[in-house]
């Protein structure tokens, strides 16, 4: 299903009263900050959405289809993907999971997406599953695995994956490994630690010159005991020993409770080994929701954190590290979450760029614990969306991007056409 450019024009019509006026409103109060710049930054600023998000989601409990029309092929969810761009103007990557989406022909599936304005985003490899026709099984871990014939496997698929993106014109490759061990003496970790980078190694060596190794972390499932990259000194580890193509990624879900993560990146930047982020949100643990739902006062702080680590090393927002929402969607229409997802995220990154610096640095300086306080949460309690619907209504994007979602009936639409019974591959 396409949107056409007309019935955004005719929705954006009748809100542009309104829309202008808040809009008017914020520059005013903000009026000693250049604003222009601001929207230009969100004009640029793209987040990829993940071709395993754009179905239904589950636990391990189970799994309940409750949308219909999902998306059945790559090319299905490559035009998913395109309606959410259409909607919101900042989801112009879509990120492919080998093997749940196999490429079969890649300059086809290069020039669908830039008929909807898509580019392909990192590519991510997958051995925490066994795959059917596999010769060695993953059940006591992949680039760990005391087995060298299936550490060989694991090595090959991912050598496999960064064959497949360089044909989409893809620059990265994410790496999450579920090594690790359930119970005490299971596993010797130095030696799982030595044989994981041995194989990261192999892996690191087939990379492109132009191409990053994204180093993923999580401290605890489906291992409970132990897991062989749990955190992100474990990750900055490995990217250290593997060389200058090599980062951390950090997925917001894979911490344990009440970590710091907006210190974390703080660090990472300064090391210049930040390579991205997988954007959810969570209550208890990987909980996968959407992005800004429980804790946005934690988002908001983490890409302040950002934009200043950013900036003090004169980075390009938008290009220099990689931004993609990770997320499972269990009881909503798939599309509103993503859509929801984005909006939460560009609205955080907004937050940060309308930081006071300049009187935060000299609270810092003065040792003035509650100006510092007041500053950030100054910003913070600002209704910003306005400056977001502008730099959507500059992109040609709807200014209500839910609002025009649920007028078109998009989710009727696609279930009139895929059918009701359509199960996304994916989560």
């Amino acid at each position: 299903m396409n949107i056409e450019q007309n019935h955004i024009e005719k929705h954006n019509d009748a809100l542009l009263t309104s829309h202008q006026r808040k809009l008017n409103f914020l520059k005013e109060e903000w009026s000693h900050v250049d604003l222009e710049s601001v929207i230009q930054k969100l004009v640029d600023f793209q987040i990829a959405i993940p071709s395993w998000a754009l179905g239904t989601g589950g636990t391990r409990f189970g799994r309940f289809a409750i949308t219909g029309g999902e998306p059945r092929t790559i090319e299905e969810k490559i035009e998913d993907v395109g309606l959410l761009h259409a909607l919101n103007g900042a989801s112009g990557a879509i990120s492919l999971h080998i093997p749940w989406d196999i490429p079969q022909n890649a300059e086809a599936l290069k020039s669908l997406a830039s008929s909807y304005g898509l580019t392909f985003d990192a590519m991510n490899s997958n051995t925490f599953q066994d795959q059917a026709g596999s010769a060695h099984s993953y059940k006591f871990g992949s680039l760990q695995n005391v087995n060298k014939a299936v550490r060989k496997q694991a090595i090959e698929h991912n050598i496999e994956v960064i064959k497949q993106g360089v044909a989409l014109g893809s620059n990265a490759l994410t790496v999450w490994l579920s090594d690790g061990s359930c119970f005490p003496g299971q596993l010797n970790f130095r030696k799982a630690f030595e044989n994981t980078l041995e194989s990261l190694e192999e892996i690191y060596s087939a990379l492109p010159d132009d191409w990053k190794m994204f180093v993923e972390y999580k401290a605890f499932e489906p291992n409970f005991y132990s897991t062989t990259v749990g955190d992100w000194a474990q990750s900055l580890l490995y990217a250290n020993k593997l060389g200058s193509k090599a980062y951390t990624l950090v997925d917001l879900g894979h911490h344990l409770p009440n970590a710091n993560i907006e210190q974390i990146v703080a660090l990472l930047l300064m090391e210049g080994k930040l390579g991205g982020f997988h954007f959810n949100d969570s209550k208890y643990g990987d909980d996968d929701l959407t992005a800004g739902s429980i804790k946005p006062y934690q988002l908001f702080l983490i890409f302040n954190e950002l934009v200043e680590g950013m900036d003090a090393k004169g980075m390009n927002h938008a290009k220099d590290l990689g931004w993609m929402i990770d997320a499972s969607h269990n009881v909503k229409d798939p599309l509103e979450d993503l859509l929801q997802s984005v909006e939460a995220i560009t609205i955080a990154y907004t937050q940060a760029l309308l930081v006071d610096r300049k009187s935060l640095n000299a609270a810092q300086y003065n040792n003035d614990v509650a100006a510092a306080q007041e500053i950030l949460q100054h910003t913070f309690r600002s209704d910003l969306r306005a400056l977001v619907a502008e730099s959507r209504l500059r992109t040609n994007a709807a200014l209500s991007p839910i609002g025009l979602y649920r007028d078109l009936k998009v989710r009727e639409n696609l279930v009139k056409h895929r059918g009701l019974g359509t199960v996304a591959t994916g989560l």
